[in-house]
């Protein structure tokens, strides 16, 4: 089983910074994709940001420029780096990843979710 977990959300100042980490733990292999998505009650869950294992990345049009994906391997964690932040980014961000279990212990692929951190950008 494998949990994702994030943390680093809170509200902020319109062109204000925050980082968001995601910590995955359990029995992983290898984590393929890490990747970030965002929701509102009025919009449908989007993607944000993605990184592979080899370390490409790609964004949303929306946040191009503005926001970074990164991961540590070792610690088998994801960042977003979001930098000049506006009103539109706030939401509920959620990190997947798409994870290969450990063969010891019945190892399969399949997407994990975390349980969402919120990010309001107001004043």
């Amino acid at each position: 089983q494998v949990q994702l977990v994030e943390s680093g959300g809170g509200l902020v100042q319109p062109g204000g910074s925050l980082r968001l980490s995601c910590a995955a733990s359990g029995s992983i292999f290898v984590i393929y994709t890490m990747n970030w998505y965002r929701q509102t009650p009025e919009k449908q869950r989007e993607l944000v940001a993605g990184i592979t294992s080899g370390g490409t990345t790609n964004y949303a049009d929306s946040v191009k420029g503005r926001f970074t994906i990164s991961r540590d391997n070792a610690k088998n964690t994801a960042y977003l780096q979001m930098n000049s932040l506006k009103s539109e980014d706030t939401a509920v961000y959620f990190c997947n990843a798409d994870v290969r279990t450990s063969s010891l212990y019945g190892g399969s692929r399949r997407n994990y979710w975390g349980q969402g951190t919120q990010v309001t950008v107001s004043s």
